[in-house]
């Protein structure tokens, strides 16, 4: 019984700082463009934050990228809409004018991709900064990775993440749900790949 209580009290002091390492916030003042993520589950909560940021003033622009994925049926347009028409639906009904949206071509597969994508764009655009909007546990690698993709274009890249606790589990939570590991301990592997496989 003690270890037990022992185990789930250490899971507990250390849960905060396994997930806020991973948290990282680095603002561009001001950017260009602000960039969502696609990919997750939680993409609800990267559009919403993307308007946030949009009404903040923080960039004129919002770019959305397209994993491809189709998520559940939309009534209104009677079929499964793709991530990124979900997403821009979202920033349109949140009040960001459509015309300040633009769906980057092409299909991506992982982060590293979406820099890719948004690097063609910058160069086309010649974008000089940009605020990359992701979820909380994904920052850091992202922000590793934009950078290290548009350093040699002269881009100037930020983050600032969906704050945890609206659909991402909070840091010192996160343990205690199946959505939580996918977020927190398994974002350590991949962050060690890209580390790797990308520097």
């Amino acid at each position: 019984m003690w270890a037990v209580l022992a185990c789930a009290s250490l899971a507990w002091l250390l849960s905060a700082p396994i997930a806020n390492f991973l948290i990282v916030r680095s603002h561009p003042h001001p950017a260009q463009a602000v960039v969502v993520l696609s990919g997750s589950s939680v993409y609800a909560e990267r559009i919403r934050h993307a308007s946030e940021l949009y009404f903040q003033n923080r960039a004129p622009t919002i770019l959305l990228t397209n994993d491809g994925v189709r998520r559940g049926w939309s009534r209104r347009l009677q079929t499964n809409p793709r991530s990124i028409e979900r997403g821009k639906d979202g920033l349109i009904a949140a009040g960001v004018p459509a015309d300040r949206i633009v769906m980057l071509p092409g299909r991506v597969t992982s982060t590293y991709d979406e820099a890719l994508a948004v690097r063609a764009y910058a160069r086309n655009a010649e974008l000089r900064s940009v605020l990359i909007v992701t979820s909380a546990y994904h920052s850091r690698r992202a922000l590793w990775v934009f950078t290290r993709v548009l350093a040699g274009e002269g881009v100037s890249v930020g983050v600032d993440p969906a704050p945890p606790g609206f659909l991402s589990p909070a840091p010192d939570a996160w343990w205690l749900t199946r959505r939580g590991w996918w977020a927190v301990a398994a974002e350590y592997p991949k962050l060690a790949y890209y580390l790797v496989t990308y520097r």
